[in-house]
């Protein structure tokens, strides 16, 4: 009779240990998120373990939210909250999502720095993906001293940020957001750009400033090479480059559709009517087909140019300004038909 006394105790045992694993398994290993697709949370640097508490509820299931605060309770966590934006994935268990907070195992984001005209609008475009906000850096870009730590100015400042997406995380420091940047900035201009900019007497911020003109000119990637070559021709000529964009830029104006001649005296260092060369800085973030526009512009002689009277975002060039004024007299023509003022 005690072989089979003792089989019902280690069946007994073994039941209670499945029992045990079962649960145990339940409360810390089976799917956390209520969700089918992979959410995010975002803890702040001011959170608390509460606020944490209440951007994880909505996400987890009752069971899984009571194993994760005791797991909390029987750690530091609530005394050493790390920011980060952090992956919630259906199937992952409260154990994992514990330890991914408390160690800080955030999930990156794809910081997208766009093309845009201002350096306003390029703050609030990357605190959109940040938790840096928009005041913080716009303040930044506009103080001298921070923008000489990265080696521009505040009206260079902008050559700094290369349109493209970048792999980083979303609590990064300011410093740290601005040295990628300025990282990814020396990566962009390898030995190759560098030297076409050099060839042309330029330096990257010039070769900068210059596309981000071109951008203004136009959307269409396909003609940019030949408007980089229009203006780097009157560059060349000591010629003022006469920039409708720049008036645009100096006024604030950005909406405007025709540049009357009583805007051209606009006290600017940015009106292009009135001062030779090239403006102090970029009028916009220019995008790489405009950088690239600009080091591989078509070598033609032409001085002139002006919007086809087709609206078609494309241009009549010239050579002489007699033809320039004959393409210039078709283009009002069909401004003053469609009634734009």
């Amino acid at each position: 009779m005690r072989p089979i006394n003792s089989n019902k105790y280690l069946l007994s045992i073994v039941a209670c240990l499945v029992i045990i694993f079962g649960i145990v398994y339940y409360y810390l290993f089976s799917s956390f998120s209520v969700k089918r697709d992979t959410t995010y949370i975002y803890v702040d640097n001011d959170d608390n373990i509460d606020s944490v508490y209440a951007k994880l509820e909505p996400v987890a299931s009752r069971h899984a939210m009571a194993a994760f605060k005791t797991l909390v309770r029987h750690s530091s966590y609530s005394k050493h909250i790390r920011s980060g934006r952090y992956a919630i994935r259906h199937g992952e268990g409260a154990f994992k999502v514990f330890r991914h907070l408390k160690n800080g195992l955030q999930t990156s984001v794809n910081l997208t720095v766009p093309s845009v005209r201002t350096v306003n609008d390029l703050a609030g475009a990357l605190s959109k993906k940040l938790m840096l906000d928009s005041a913080t850096i716009s303040k930044a870009l506009e103080d001298e001293s921070t923008c000489k730590k990265y080696g521009y100015d505040t009206t260079t400042i902008a050559c700094m940020f290369i349109p493209n997406t970048y792999d980083l995380y979303w609590n990064i420091t300011l410093d740290g957001l601005f040295s990628r940047m300025k990282k990814e900035n020396k990566n962009f201009w390898n030995f190759e750009r560098t030297e076409k900019a050099h060839q042309m007497g330029f330096t990257p911020n010039q070769v900068t400033t210059l596309a981000s003109i071109v951008d203004e000119e136009t959307a269409n990637n396909a003609e940019k090479p030949m408007i980089a070559g229009m203006y780097y021709n009157r560059y060349k000529a000591g010629m003022p480059l006469q920039a409708d964009p720049t008036i645009k830029f100096a006024l604030k104006k950005f909406e405007l559709k025709r540049i009357y001649n009583k805007l051209l005296f606009v006290k600017s260092p940015y009106n292009t009517y009135k001062n030779i060369g090239l403006p102090p800085g970029p009028i916009r973030v220019p995008s790489v087909a405009g950088i690239d526009a600009v080091l591989n512009h078509v070598h033609h002689n032409y001085l002139y140019m002006c919007a086809k009277e087709d609206f078609s975002g494309t241009h009549n060039f010239a050579s002489t300004y007699e033809e320039h004024m004959q393409n210039a007299k078709k283009y009002s023509k069909a401004l003053n038909d469609r009634g734009i003022k």
